[in-house]
């Protein structure tokens, strides 16, 4: 698509560093990057040969949970970090389970806010704002969040590779609590983290955080089941995305792909 020639103004979107969302959307085989993410994903590709098997099992885990999620009775979706338009969408999952979800996208890239405008134009049940999973107040303040999120009802709260382009720094824990607080008991959240429990990835962590917009910050089984603190993880628990509520064979890569993956309730 082309976008505003407002939103590509110096200081708006920088094309000449890879960002992540673009990274990944080449990485699953999308059209929406540039020169820069696509050298910065063969490096990647290079250090750790399995993240391109693992973007695209990280997807089919957005997809399982969030089918498990709205089939449990949960109608409003919060998807922080949402990453470039990549069919099917959030929506579109949620609306095939139940008609009528409501969706509000957020992410910090200008570039991913101008395809969604263009994708969710003709509907009033989503939407799509910019803003910063590190500033959860403020995302949650949002008159567009607020517009389609009701927090006295329960939400599915989607942080969905995520959490590892927040640093220690960053107090990824303190984020998710502010977020968690902000939500009624029945919610549920949707998280997934890249890890090097499975393999020596600290090239690639180091590789691209050097490259990217933002670090890449790998964290161990114990550090990502914390994150769900408050909440009850579901069945199987926290698992490698392959094996979480698999719908059809796992990869063949799959022992190798470094995410770990879980929803979890609000009692």
């Amino acid at each position: 698509m082309d976008l505003d020639q407002d939103d590509l103004r110096a200081g708006v979107i920088d094309t000449s560093r890879p960002h992540p969302a673009r990274i990944y959307d080449y990485l699953l085989g999308g059209e929406n990057h540039y020169a820069a993410d696509r050298l910065a994903g063969e490096e990647l590709l290079a250090a750790a040969p399995e993240a391109r098997a693992g973007v695209r099992a990280n997807r089919a885990f957005m997809e399982r949970a969030v089918r498990y999620a709205v089939g449990a009775g949960v109608r409003q979706v919060l998807d922080i970090g949402t990453g470039l338009p990549t069919s099917p969408n959030v929506h579109e999952i949620a609306e095939s389970v139940a008609p009528g979800v409501r969706v509000a996208y957020v992410d910090n890239d200008p570039i991913v806010k101008a395809h969604g405008d263009a994708l969710l134009s003709r509907t009033g049940s989503t939407g799509i704002v910019l803003g910063d999973v590190r500033e959860p107040r403020s995302v949650l303040g949002h008159p567009e969040v607020r517009r389609l999120i009701d927090f006295d009802e329960p939400v599915v709260l989607l942080l969905v590779a995520v959490l590892h382009f927040l640093t220690d720094d960053d107090e990824p824990a303190r984020v998710v609590a502010e977020l968690r607080d902000a939500l009624p008991a029945g919610s549920h959240l949707v998280l997934s983290h890249a890890t090097g429990d499975f393999a020596d990835r600290g090239e690639a962590e180091a590789g691209y955080s050097r490259k990217a917009s933002a670090s890449l910050n790998l964290r161990s089984k114990d550090r990502v089941e914390s994150f769900f603190e408050g909440f009850e993880l579901v069945e199987p628990g926290l698992a490698q995305i392959s094996y979480w509520r698999p719908d059809s064979p796992p990869p063949a890569e799959a022992a190798k792909i470094g995410f770990y993956g879980g929803v979890a309730r609000l009692p």
